[in-house]
């Protein structure tokens, strides 16, 4: 069922990783309906298996204890008639992308930081599976760089497109430097850290960032905001 051999070099990896992916993805696409019909409820529990010559499988777990590789979720099929389908795929669709990356960095395991580094930068510029079957398309997020310099420019972005100024770094700043330096970043509600994958938004009184579902606060509304203040400094504000 797996391939002879395992993958070691971070493109090998990704090789195996793409296939797998694209036999998930034509599983919740082009081949949707027989996927449907073989997640019949009334039998065991089925995972839906992605295979490196791009075919795909619904069929029972891995007997043996543990499995040679991660397994897919199990019993996909329960929930099937109890959701609407739309719904159920979506769902099916977060839970392949999570077992796709567990079997490629099953993989990676060996591979150094720097490696593993390129492997998630290669899977990460492809749309996730949930993207393609939800139809979003991915928002990608580059920074902004001086001409003839390393450093990042004096704006700090949030979500897509929402902008905060920040002090500017030093010419001889890498971009790693300053990644590391946002994701010390924590949401001033949750306690989260910094994720570039999400919308952020910044208090521009405390100077704190915020997940902008923490505050409720969405894209298209921070688009009309021209000084967001938090929760917090609002009711500050109020009782002066």
């Amino acid at each position: 069922m797996e391939m002879a051999s395992s993958p070691r070099t971070v493109e090998e990896i990704f090789k195996d990783y793409s296939a797998r992916r694209t036999a998930v993805v034509r599983a919740l696409t082009y081949d949707v309906d027989e996927f449907y019909g073989l997640c019949d409820p009334e039998k065991e529990n089925l995972c839906l298996y992605g295979h490196p010559n791009e075919t795909w499988e619904v069929t029972l777990p891995a007997e043996e204890v543990p499995p040679e590789l991660p397994e897919p979720a199990l019993g996909i099929n329960f929930a099937r008639d109890g959701m609407n389908r739309k719904d159920w795929l979506s769902l099916v669709a977060v839970h392949s992308d999570s077992w796709l990356l567990s079997v490629a960095f099953y993989f990676g395991a060996r591979l150094n930081r720097s490696e593993r580094k390129r492997l998630f930068s290669l899977i990460n510029d492809l749309p996730t599976v949930f993207e393609v079957v939800t139809e979003r398309k991915p928002v990608k997020e580059k920074p902004s760089v001086d001409s003839g310099s390393k450093s990042r420019g004096s704006t700090k972005r949030s979500g897509d497109g929402l902008v905060k100024s920040t002090p500017k770094l030093p010419p001889d700043e890498s971009f790693e430097e300053d990644d590391d330096e946002h994701s010390e970043t924590l949401c001033g509600s949750c306690g989260g850290n910094y994720n570039a994958d999400e919308f952020w938004i910044g208090c521009d009184i405390c100077e704190k960032w915020f997940h902008g579902k923490c505050v409720k606060i969405t894209p298209a509304k921070a688009e009309n905001i021209k000084q967001y203040k938090c929760p917090s400094c609002s009711l500050k504000r109020g009782r002066q």
